[in-house]
């Protein structure tokens, strides 16, 4: 058994985080935002998030499927748009997948093929938002953010990012407690990036766990202190922090001369 030593998330960060994207949509001089609504509980969350602060005609979703999207993500996006009364479109990217998977050649691996559709989306989006005036807002979260689960300049390409402060544990109080729909909740987290991917798998950790974890990094607890706490071989811990600190590219801008993380 864990014990639950994640800060719980209340309404008052409900409401920072509806402050935050009001804040940053009037300093941007935009007329709202464009989301990517994958039908997963991270873009679910900002929709409702930024609906809540915006108002709906301000928030339009655009849901991208591809050839291994499941058909419940159709019904799941378009029922949470009509629900939340949210601008919607389906824009499929499996013509310009197959044409950049063509185009490029070889032996495309798995990761690869998604990291293409990724970008895809990405394009999309910024396109959107530039014809409608308004910011894209980013779903990634401080789970994935730490461990770069995201596609540089895919989904991890963005204008603000107002989950990057909540690990996926907290994501889903925060879901309760805003009023995502319970099925949206219960969902197994999977990037869509191919038939049957989930995060869990793909990471080989549970969320819960893993945000143990990275919470014992933010804390400053040594590997031995995380350990113990969550029940693994220190060995494992280490692995984790090394990824994490391995990942830092990910977070970051480009590199330039005479300036370092």
């Amino acid at each position: 058994m864990i014990p639950d030593r994640l800060p719980r998330i209340t309404e008052d960060d409900a409401e920072e985080l509806r402050h935050f994207i009001r804040d940053y949509v009037a300093l941007s001089g935009c007329d709202g935002v464009v989301i990517g609504q994958s039908g997963g509980i991270d873009s679910a969350v900002v929709t409702k998030l930024a609906v809540d602060a915006l108002g709906a005609d301000h928030v339009h979703t655009i849901f991208m499927p591809s050839e291994v999207t499941p058909e419940c993500d159709y019904v799941s996006t378009e029922s949470m748009a009509k629900l939340w009364g949210t601008g919607y479109e389906v824009l499929s990217i499996s013509e310009p997948v197959r044409s950049m998977e063509a185009l490029l050649g070889g032996d495309l691996s798995r990761l690869d093929r998604g990291n293409i559709a990724a970008r895809c989306r990405m394009t999309i989006l910024y396109s959107r938002a530039k014809v409608m005036n308004r910011i894209v807002l980013g779903t990634t979260n401080q789970s994935e953010l730490m461990m770069g689960y995201f596609t540089k300049f895919g989904d991890g390409a963005c204008d603000a990012l107002p989950l990057v402060n909540i690990y996926k544990t907290n994501v889903r109080q925060l879901a309760k407690i805003i009023g995502v729909p319970d099925d949206i909740i219960a969902k197994p987290p999977t990037a869509g990036l191919w038939e049957g991917q989930t995060d869990e798998e793909e990471m080989g950790i549970t969320y819960l766990l893993l945000d143990h974890i990275l919470y014992g990094f933010e804390q400053d607890r040594t590997d031995r202190e995380i350990a113990l706490a969550v029940g693994l071989p220190v060995e494992n811990v280490q692995g984790l922090r090394k990824r994490v600190e391995s990942m830092k590219h990910k977070r970051s801008l480009a590199f330039r001369p005479g300036r370092y993380l």
